[in-house]
């Protein structure tokens, strides 16, 4: 299987009219485009007043997938949906559920997308044709934190949650891709004690790889933050390689 995939991470609000465009061209050239999180310019508490524009810019550049970061979360149930008010395409989280009832998912469901019945807010995984996809997002509310009591979610372990979805997705798929918004540190960890996974795409710790990493049977990319590059990887019989796409510069 021959596969080109887009990878962004970390925007942090930095997106432009001139970034989206040069993501445009990039985009022609990749099968798949996903983001690892952290892409909109509203902190972890704060509240926007109108929707953030980077799900306008992802929606132009056909964004297939993401997961959402610290950033996008809120532990208020309103308030996350207004940071994700415009998101059109599919967010994975397999480590965030509801606490308690289970309510209405924070995004419409698209086809492909599977929920554990214990209640996640977002799909834990996806099915697109030989490819699967799942989500593990950086813990902000555990169950032995105080902060639950005024918390309307739960994460779990990434490491098992990951795991969980590798066992349902391995028999289904060809090839299983993680996004990962929980750090190059903790990517790691979950790629040495998960196996099954092809390729980790991730984010949040603001890594810069200079070529993918070998960490058991997958491989895994970071590519920095603030839409400084991206990176547009090929997958071709069981190697990643990858080209780092300046966006913007430094000065």
């Amino acid at each position: 299987m021959t596969l080109t995939l887009l990878h962004t991470a970390d925007l942090h609000g930095s997106m432009t009219d001139e970034i989206r465009d040069r993501l445009l061209v990039l985009r022609e050239r990749a099968d798949f485009y996903f983001d690892c999180g952290d892409a909109v310019k509203a902190g972890n508490v704060g509240v926007p007043t109108s929707p953030d524009p980077v799900w306008t810019y992802f929606r132009d550049l056909r964004c297939t997938a993401g997961v959402p970061g610290n950033r996008e979360f809120h532990v208020s149930s309103s308030v996350f949906r207004k940071k994700l008010q415009g998101c059109s395409h599919p967010l994975l989280a397999a480590n965030l559920h509801w606490n308690g009832r289970a309510r209405r998912p924070l995004l419409p469901n698209s086809e492909g997308d599977f929920y554990w019945p214990k209640g996640n807010a977002l799909p834990a995984a996806k099915v697109l044709g030989e490819i699967g996809l799942f989500g593990v997002m950086v813990p902000m509310v555990r169950e032995r934190m105080a902060a639950r009591f005024v918390s309307a979610f739960l994460n779990t372990d990434p490491v098992e949650a990951a795991r969980d979805c590798v066992e349902w997705l391995r028999p289904r798929c060809r090839l299983v891709i993680g996004l990962s918004h929980i750090g190059l540190r903790e990517d790691v960890r979950l790629l040495e004690q998960v196996k099954g996974i092809d390729i980790l795409l991730g984010g949040h710790s603001h890594d810069l790889l200079d070529e993918p990493l070998r960490v058991g049977e997958g491989w895994l990319m970071h590519v920095g933050s603030h839409a400084f590059q991206a990176g547009l990887h090929e997958y071709r019989n069981g190697t990643l390689t990858t080209h780092l796409e300046i966006l913007r510069s430094r000065r």
